[in-house]
């Protein structure tokens, strides 16, 4: 009897799971909150997963080139999450509207609110990615790289650069799906994108036959063209009719009233995202600075693994918007609130599944992307660190996404400036310098401020201004 219940559980969830790849279209304002947590968050961490395996792969064939191609990536990285932070800020605002939109049962409005968002993303990110190419040397300099990684990277970050638009698109039309619940299209995007990366990276890397090896200048060129192929197939599904947010070219026209509202919600939401990429920067200089290129390169190659499954966590946590901004079009306040909560709970035992795994097998996972032994020294001492406020992490950032799902981005910015500039920053250069810690200061003071990070926004998230907000 109870194999049998087993059995149709099994059955259940795999029949579910199949339901999310494919991509029905679904009303989530209504029904089991459990089963649209699932409907959603399949897709949405596979998405996550994808866009993770972008970095994991250019780090796994990047590090045969050495450690100078490590530090490289590492750091361009560090410069592009102030990109991604643009674009995520601007694909938060177009979840938002969206979402609200589709609960109200307004897919004009959701329409038009997905165009203006793109024409928002584009005339942002133009004059960032021109600025990028053209102080790529200027940029890996004051990141504190040697004059051997400029020598080797420059190519890389130029080219890294110079796909902004892609970066910016790829991750503002995934915001518009995921506001509609179209995620199984968002993760369709970038399985695409990421496969032609995968086939791409080791191709003009190494050369093969009539291509000549490129070596890391190979490794920017093949993201580069995976994201624009990601990019193309999302604009075909907006405009053949069959998602959720149909686009035409009556659509195309410019309605400034909308940008203006999207423009509301993005601002505080892009400088959100900046404000802990810029804390993220400012750890990654102080990591080079204290512990030189090999301690620089394990906290890269840390980063790119702990970012693997941490967008996983983030793809759960983007359930929780897409959930509370359909509510909140409905009118429906508690079943917004009972989703987050439903959703952190998911989150935190998969980040405490993480967590387990980082403490007691991180030189296995380490010793997949580097053999130097002083990189996995650092690497595996950050792995370690980090992880243990992995918990608290994974309830975080579902606290923040819900913030963000209900258009109130300026909640998680205040939390974010008070959190990571006048708490994180000041404890890891007071730990890494004062008292002599030197990287391990870095790396302690990231679970401390995501903890103080997790408190705060539980507290704010529970007194309900976030309810109130109209867009």
């Amino acid at each position: 009897m109870a194999q049998a219940v087993t059995q149709r559980k099994v059955a259940k969830a795999f029949y579910l799971f199949v339901r999310a790849v494919k991509g029905e279209q679904q009303d989530y304002t209504t029904g089991s909150i459990r089963k649209a947590i699932f409907l959603l968050a399949i897709p949405m961490i596979i998405e996550m997963g994808m866009e993770s395996v972008f970095a994991l792969v250019d780090l796994f064939f990047v590090s045969k080139l050495g450690k100078h191609a490590v530090s490289t990536v590492g750091l361009t990285e560090s410069v592009l999450t102030i990109i991604y932070s643009i674009a995520i800020g601007v694909s938060m605002a177009a979840t938002a509207m969206v979402a609200r939109r589709i609960g109200e049962k307004n897919e004009k409005g959701a329409a038009s609110a997905a165009m203006q968002s793109i024409w928002l993303g584009i005339a942002l990110i133009v004059v960032l990615s021109a600025a990028g190419m053209w102080f790529s040397e200027d940029i890996l300099r004051l990141m504190g790289a040697e004059n051997e990684t400029i020598e080797t990277g420059v190519s890389y970050t130029r080219i890294m650069m110079g796909s902004s638009l892609a970066i910016m698109l790829l991750f503002l039309i995934n915001g518009i799906f995921r506001g509609a619940g179209d995620a199984s299209i968002a993760m369709r995007s970038l399985t695409i994108a990421n496969g032609f990366n995968i086939v791409l990276c080791p191709l003009l890397i190494n050369g093969f036959g009539p291509i000549p090896a490129m070596g890391i200048t190979g490794a920017a060129m093949a993201t580069t063209i995976g994201r624009s192929l990601g990019v193309l197939y999302q604009f075909y599904y907006l405009f053949n009719g069959k998602s959720v947010v149909k686009l035409t070219k009556a659509s195309l026209k410019a309605e400034w009233e909308v940008i203006r509202s999207l423009v509301n919600i993005a601002w505080p939401a892009t400088f959100q995202f900046i404000i802990a990429s810029c804390s993220w920067i400012f750890l990654a200089q102080l990591v080079a600075e204290t512990g030189h290129s090999a301690a620089s390169a394990g906290y890269q190659t840390a980063l790119r693994i702990i970012m693997f499954f941490l967008l996983p966590a983030w793809g759960i946590s983007n359930a929780a918007a897409t959930l509370v901004g359909q509510s909140l079009g409905a009118k429906d306040f508690q079943r917004a609130e009972r989703s987050v909560l439903q959703t952190a709970k998911y989150n935190a035992v998969f980040m405490g599944v993480v967590s387990l795994l980082f403490l007691f097998l991180p030189q296995v996972i380490v010793g997949f992307f580097t053999q130097q032994e002083e990189v996995q020294r650092f690497a595996v001492s950050a792995l370690r660190i980090i992880s243990t406020g992995y918990i608290f992490y994974g309830v975080g950032m579902v606290m923040i996404n819900a913030f963000n799902g209900a258009g109130d981005t300026r909640t998680p910015t205040f939390i974010n400036i008070c959190c990571f500039w006048m708490f994180q920053l000041p404890l890891a250069y007071l730990l890494a310098k004062h008292f002599s810690w030197g990287p391990t200061g870095v790396f302690v003071a990231i679970p401390i401020a995501e903890t103080v990070i997790t408190v705060t926004a539980f507290i704010l998230f529970k007194r309900g201004r976030w309810k109130t907000i109209k867009i």
